[in-house]
């Protein structure tokens, strides 16, 4: 049986946050940070960033935190998990970026931290398929069912369909692919942030998905592999609702997300995910990064040396 969830995850401390990003263009969770204010913004996506760190390792969880790159651009490196994922068999793969700005953040050091305490037995490169226009963001544009072999993906400018199909040949997963709205209409940049799947759970906004045949496919896929549905709103997901990541911690499974997502979920919500919810408050990153909690994280299935 294939793992769904570990204790090891691997996150970036931002250097210059938010400065100079792009991707506020399909991004519609994400807002402009001013000019005058990017340095005060960077110095507090920072604070955010290191406190959420304590309160991961304070649940018993492995983080294993890397220092930004020097000398290089990359606003938005605080979300590794779209370039680079890990699997249990010992494979790590690296990803095609839509944004050209973002695809200096795939860096050989995080291989060579990972390769000291694991087995990494092959690597597979897809940043070739950037010069053929197919696009795919990692665990940002994939939601992975992990035990069931399903990969779950809205298309989208950074997830397009031939690269979610012939990801999903070469790693003998089933693709269950849809499209998917915010409650503005825009298109849903990642799939995370619509759609969380844990070992017994998901959190899914299944408004998001307006075409009916595709809404069914979808509500199938997770009642016949037996998730128990906790449906989102739209003000959820526009509140990070769906941006959650099951743990593993010494204590048992754990979720994962930010004090706004936790705030969004009503009580009975959050006593239908089984298991204890660690969250942080990450206003800053939310805001101008418009990512949250499960975006910030990669998560480390290599077996162990």
């Amino acid at each position: 049986m294939h793992k769904q969830t570990t204790n090891h995850l691997l996150m970036v401390r931002p250097e210059d946050f938010a400065i100079g990003s792009p991707t506020h263009l399909d991004n519609h969770f994400q807002s402009i940070a001013p000019p005058e204010k990017q340095r005060d913004i960077a110095a507090a996506a920072i604070k955010e960033f290191d406190a959420y760190v304590e309160t991961l390792r304070s649940a018993g969880l492995k983080i294993t935190v890397m220092e930004d790159q020097k000398g290089i651009s990359t606003p938005d490196s605080v979300f590794p998990n779209n370039w680079f994922s890990t699997h249990e068999d010992g494979l790590y793969v690296t990803y095609p970026m839509y944004w050209p700005q973002r695809r200096v953040e795939r860096r050989d050091d995080v291989l060579e931290i990972l390769d000291k305490d694991h087995l990494i037995n092959r690597t597979l490169a897809l940043e070739h398929w950037e010069s053929e226009g197919r696009f795919l963001e990692g665990t940002g544009s994939l939601v992975l069912d992990r035990q069931n072999r399903i990969a779950y993906a809205c298309f989208s400018e950074r997830a397009t369909k031939e690269a979610i199909g012939d990801w999903c040949d070469a790693m003998d997963y089933k693709p269950l692919t849809f499209n998917a709205f915010d409650q503005r209409g825009g298109v849903i940049y990642h799939t995370n942030v619509m759609l969380a799947i844990g070992n017994e759970v998901a959190l899914v906004c299944l408004d998001a998905v307006t075409d009916p045949g595709e809404k069914t496919k979808l509500t199938e896929s997770l009642f016949l592999t037996g998730k128990r549905i906790i449906g989102l709103s739209q003000d959820q997901v526009d509140n990070f609702g769906g941006n959650a990541l099951e743990v593993q911690t010494p204590d048992g499974p754990a979720w994962v997300m930010s004090s706004t997502a936790y705030n969004a979920l009503d009580p009975a919500q959050r006593e239908a995910l089984g298991a204890p919810i660690i969250h942080a408050p990450l206003p800053v990153i939310e805001k101008y990064g418009g990512g949250s909690a499960r975006c910030m994280i990669s998560e480390i299935f290599l077996p162990k040396k």
